[in-house]
């Protein structure tokens, strides 16, 4: 068998887990792509710390997929962390405890390299152009941005705006509150723009587990089909027309919504709402998504090594 290699992604929200093998005109095939909505983040802005049934939790999801890895081949699969855990001050207990469980290191890499690798991503699957290019990976807690040229990084940068913040500050009643979804944008748009999100870019690319919901949503997928979403185009219309939707649902109502995973119900509309808000400040009227994302970078990466 060729070899694999593999990547778990632990982020705010979602852990995913990637297998990939090089195939011999050097494309990166998946052999497993899947996910946890494990929500490390949980309560993480009131407190500044990962609580103890979220840290235990994801360390364990952590630990399921690292048995995946091993039942496939792929002794010490590379595992990473991003905002959550760039954030918490008790960070290094999770990873402690990944330690304990796994017997591997977990490393939390910086907002920069995040957004370096997501980019990387975009370049290995799809066909980008040479003109002005910009990447966007919103997650739970923070969005990364990668500004370029070809395949030229010129600027990247994370801005700490993501669903799961939004989501506990604008929109916890259920349904959401008259005027939420304004108030809401205020702030997006204020983090956006002091964030240093600006220009009018002739390609924009989104990934991400919001991104690629709402790809999901508007296919209605009852089975997600990453063939389907990756170079999928979502419009400013559709966007808007989905945020009038969840806005006007109860969660329950939302956790019924074809495409949608049900565990990514109470932050879609917080997602939905920063994607738009990007869309309208870059002047942009669609976007490409990419089912591809940091892990694809880094397993891209670890294949260069």
């Amino acid at each position: 068998m060729d070899a694999l290699k593999s990547v778990i992604d632990v982020g705010t929200n979602s852990i995913k887990f990637h297998v990939a093998r090089k195939r011999p005109d050097g494309v990166l095939e998946t052999v497993l792509d899947k996910n946890d909505i494990a929500r490390l983040g949980e309560g993480l802005r009131e407190t500044g710390k990962i609580a103890p049934e979220p840290l235990e939790r994801n360390a364990r999801s952590v630990a399921g997929f690292v048995e995946e890895a091993r039942a496939l081949g792929v002794d010490a699969p590379e595992i990473v962390g991003t905002m959550a855990l760039r954030t918490a001050s008790n960070a290094s207990d999770f990873i402690a405890r990944v330690k304990e469980l796994t017997g591997l290191s977990l490393r939390v890499i910086e907002g920069e390299e995040e957004a370096r690798l997501s980019y990387l991503a975009v370049l290995s699957a799809l066909p980008i152009g040479n003109g002005e290019l910009v990447t966007f990976d919103t997650g739970g807690g923070s969005t990364e941005f990668v500004f370029g040229r070809g395949s030229e990084m010129l600027r990247k940068f994370s801005v700490s705006l993501g669903a799961v913040r939004i989501t506990e500050e604008f929109f916890g009643d259920d349904p959401v509150r008259e005027g939420a979804v304004e108030a809401a944008f205020g702030e997006i748009r204020r983090s956006l723009k002091e964030g240093g999100v600006c220009g009018a870019p002739d390609a924009l690319v989104g990934m991400g587990g919001a991104v690629t919901s709402l790809a999901s949503v508007k296919h209605k997928m009852e089975v997600y089909d990453p063939d389907v979403v990756q170079g999928s185009v979502l419009t400013l219309e559709d966007i808007r027309e989905m945020i009038a939707s969840f806005s006007s649902m109860t969660l329950e109502e939302r956790r019924g919504v074809v495409g949608l995973q049900p565990k990514r119900a109470d932050v879609i509309l917080a997602g939905t709402c920063i994607v738009c808000a990007l869309l309208e400040i870059l002047g942009a009227s669609s976007f490409t998504v990419s089912d591809r994302g940091l892990r694809h970078g880094l397993a891209y990466e670890l294949f260069a090594r």
